[in-house]
């Protein structure tokens, strides 16, 4: 299967195994929609940052960096969601956050490249594009 390659963290695991375990089970990336951020954001990135976007995922407690708290991007920026920086970092693209691309986590442009064997630059952009606009809609208010 052509998924082999690409690991992602399995977000069904539960807390407590985690806990228990303090490794985290990697497998191939699922297939989800590109045009539907929550869907990504739970499918990619929940298990380390929670379903809500606080940093709360039940593999959080297995990693060596503590996931970001994705709702504090805005006001981590003078008010000003970073889009830039937050597509550079799904992408793999950006050296702010140490634990993306390393073993704790994949870097997702290439996640998402092998999810596309046809026009993959095209949808890479739309699937980054999509989740970072969700991620924008996770901001407290």
């Amino acid at each position: 299967m052509k998924y082999r390659a690409a690991l992602v963290l399995l977000a069904s695991l539960s807390a407590a195994s985690m806990l228990m375990a303090q490794k985290i089970k990697m497998v191939p990336p699922s297939q989800t929609s590109g045009a539907n951020g929550k869907e990504m954001f739970s499918s990619y990135c929940a298990s380390c940052h929670g379903l809500d976007g606080k940093g709360n995922g039940p593999a959080a407690t297995a990693l060596k960096t503590a996931p970001s708290d994705l709702t504090r991007l805005a006001a981590n920026h003078g008010g000003v969601f970073p889009v830039e920086t937050v597509v550079r970092d799904i992408k793999g693209d950006g050296t702010a956050v140490s634990a993306h691309g390393t073993s704790d986590m994949p870097v997702w442009g290439t996640v998402f490249k092998s999810l596309h064997s046809r026009n993959g630059d095209a949808m890479i952009a739309i699937r980054v594009n999509v989740l970072t606009e969700y991620v924008k809609s996770l901001q407290a208010k």
